[in-house]
């Protein structure tokens, strides 16, 4: 197989050059970025709070705990997002859900990649579930192929269907932070003979984008209760409030 891609590609590259993800321009190989994409992207990185993982401003020290999380401890274990939300990284959201690009779950997971526990013998992926008529409109759920790259770059577990959403739920966006909570609550499920396949594991719950944490939320709280031991979110963009502003790089 490596072979034969070896010998085709030079042929797709000349027929179908790659191009960048973000604006189009060609580039040297497939799922790169062109300088000025590259550059334009905000990756998270330390220093961040050790808790929700939101990124402080520089000069700040490492270990630190955010005001928000100190006051209200979150369920999770962790937010392990790629970038930062904004118009360049939602282009690659949009491309991926609607746009039928279904190739950048690979450019999500190779950017996730590096926030990967070291040792994977207890993870399992789980990726956030769609209501089945979502999913046959779109004819795929970009959580699971996003877990599902991210899966095979370490040969790790991967669960996609212990999570399940009983019933549809409206638009989110647009909604406060209150409203998204009330839009969810009831929203999934964990069959109770699934619940065997995340008891004692760590669960790395995958989703493309975190906003308010409502749809993670929901999700966490009964992989806790099902016997999770541990649940960290992976995404690839995470938003920032306009009160966040203020404690980025």
């Amino acid at each position: 197989m490596s072979l034969a891609v070896s010998v085709l590609k030079p042929l797709v590259d000349l027929v179908l050059p790659p191009r960048c993800p973000g604006c189009g321009v060609l580039v040297e190989d497939d799922l790169q970025f062109c300088g000025d994409c590259w550059n334009a992207l905000r990756f998270i990185s330390a220093p961040a709070c050790t808790s929700c993982g939101k990124p402080f401003a520089q000069g700040r020290d490492d270990d630190l705990v955010c005001a928000e999380c100190l006051a209200h401890p979150p369920l999770h274990d962790g937010i392990k997002a790629a970038v930062l939300y904004d118009d360049l990284s939602r282009s690659i959201v949009l491309r991926l859900k609607h746009g039928g690009k279904i190739g950048l779950a690979r450019l999500v997971a190779k950017h996730l990649e590096r926030h990967l526990p070291a040792d994977g013998s207890d993870v399992v992926l789980v990726p956030v579930p769609l209501h089945r008529w979502r999913l046959w409109r779109r004819g795929f759920n970009q959580s699971i192929l996003i877990a599902r790259a991210l899966a095979a770059k370490r040969s790790l577990k991967i669960e996609t269907d212990v999570l399940r959403r009983t019933r549809a739920t409206p638009p989110l966006k647009g909604m406060t932070r209150q409203q998204r909570a009330v839009a969810v609550r009831g929203v999934f499920d964990i069959p109770a003979a699934r619940r065997d396949r995340i008891a004692g594991r760590h669960v790395l719950l995958i989703d493309d984008v975190y906003t308010t944490g409502a749809t993670a939320n929901a999700c966490v709280r009964l992989l806790k209760k099902a016997g999770a031991e541990r649940v960290t979110i992976f995404c690839w963009a995470r938003v920032l409030r306009e009160g966040d502003e203020a404690d980025t790089p």
